[in-house]
């Protein structure tokens, strides 16, 4: 039988609403949870696969290459270099920028080659960002640290 907004005005059929507030829960799970907790204390990890010798970031379980469980955590260094960058006019709500931030990849130190984080670059002029540009993390102060990528402020240029 088909019910149409009539139906309902005249009372022919019951309508029964509800309101329900949903609660969700979204695990990240085994390698990115143990990142995730270790960048609230500053310290950025990976993973080891060593039959095929790499230090894997962002950190995996299993190894895309050998399709075998990784050996190993491994502790890394704050600092890399930039592998690539852009100029962004847009935040990461889609609304527009007047001023361009400067988002890149940084391969970080003890990480395999090409193996890196996307992020921020900041302290640093348009005309300095290059590849090959050593940086370092800057981290947001451990009392508003999350536990997420954000605990890294952006990357500065070092060294």
């Amino acid at each position: 039988m088909e019910v149409g907004p009539r139906d309902l005005e005249e009372g022919r059929v019951l309508l029964v609403q509800h309101r329900v507030a949903p609660s969700y829960e979204w695990a990240c799970g085994e390698a990115l949870s143990f990142f995730l907790s270790k960048l609230k204390e500053a310290e950025i990890w990976g993973t080891r696969c060593r039959r095929c010798d790499r230090t894997l970031l962002p950190p995996r379980i299993f190894c895309e290459l050998c399709f075998r469980r990784v050996d190993e955590w491994v502790k890394l260094k704050d600092t890399g270099v930039v592998r690539t960058f852009s100029f962004s006019y847009i935040n990461t709500d889609a609304s527009r920028r007047k001023e361009p931030q400067i988002v890149a990849v940084v391969e970080i130190d003890g990480a395999s080659r090409g193996m890196g984080l996307l992020h921020l670059l900041g302290e640093v002029e348009m005309d300095r960002v290059r590849v090959g540009l050593p940086v370092k993390a800057v981290w947001r102060p451990p009392a508003s640290r999350l536990g997420a990528i954000t605990d890294i402020e952006y990357f500065k240029p070092w060294g």
